[in-house]
């Protein structure tokens, strides 16, 4: 009987390798019989997947909603949803961060890849942004406070390379009322590549709720 972790641990696998053919597509030159066969295969199993039951919103399954969990530094890395578009193991247009806590600051680490690449051998400055919001987002978690990004101003201080590992920390700031401020920055190795500033808005738990089930309403 497949459970619930096999499945996830299924569509992992699948989002790595779909991952790793999207990086090959853009760092190799392959011929057009590779492409084609990639065609017809994706074609054939996009037939597939169309036909397979529609994936019920984890939100919708929940009674109760609560901030992910943070991992301590040398535990298992924490990923803020599976299907996270900048840490999910489960997507396939993930970055694949990791990401987990020190203390009461937020951190994450990630290798990025030919097809994130924006300028000519460098990372898309958006998924720089993309990053430091997500690593600011787990420190939501580490407070238990859902909120909105309001406000994210980031300042590149380097080009951001590929194939080299980045890290980054994001802290609070401030909280005050519904308002949370929070900093962030990211680096290689010593050099500092950006840094970022956010308000955020908090929300209660209904609303975050009911505002994620109303974009999938309306998709």
């Amino acid at each position: 009987m497949t459970t619930p972790e096999d499945h996830l641990k299924a569509r992992n696998r699948a989002a790595h390798a779909l991952r790793e053919l999207s990086h090959m597509m853009i760092a190799r030159e392959m011929e057009v019989e590779l492409l084609e066969e990639i065609e017809r295969n994706a074609t054939q199993l996009l037939t597939q997947a169309k036909a397979s039951p529609e994936k019920t919103h984890p939100f919708r399954t929940v009674h109760s909603f609560s901030m992910p969990v943070p991992s301590g530094e040398g535990e298992k890395p924490t990923h803020l949803f599976a299907d996270s578009i900048v840490s999910g193991t489960a997507n396939p247009m993930s970055m694949n961060a990791t990401l987990w806590k020190e203390e009461a600051q937020a951190m994450m680490s990630v290798t990025l890849g030919a097809a994130h690449e924006g300028a000519p051998g460098r990372a898309h400055g958006g998924l720089v942004a993309a990053l430091i919001d997500e690593t600011m987002g787990l420190v939501l978690g580490i407070i238990g406070t859902p909120a909105f990004t309001g406000r994210l101003t980031v300042t590149y201080r380097a080009p951001t390379p590929l194939g080299v590992e980045l890290t980054g920390r994001a802290w609070m700031v401030e909280h005050r009322g519904r308002k949370i401020t929070m900093a962030a920055e990211i680096r290689a190795g010593e050099e500092l590549i950006a840094e970022g500033d956010a308000l955020f808005i908090t929300v209660n738990n209904e609303q975050f709720i009911s505002a994620a089930e109303g974009i999938i309403e309306s998709s």
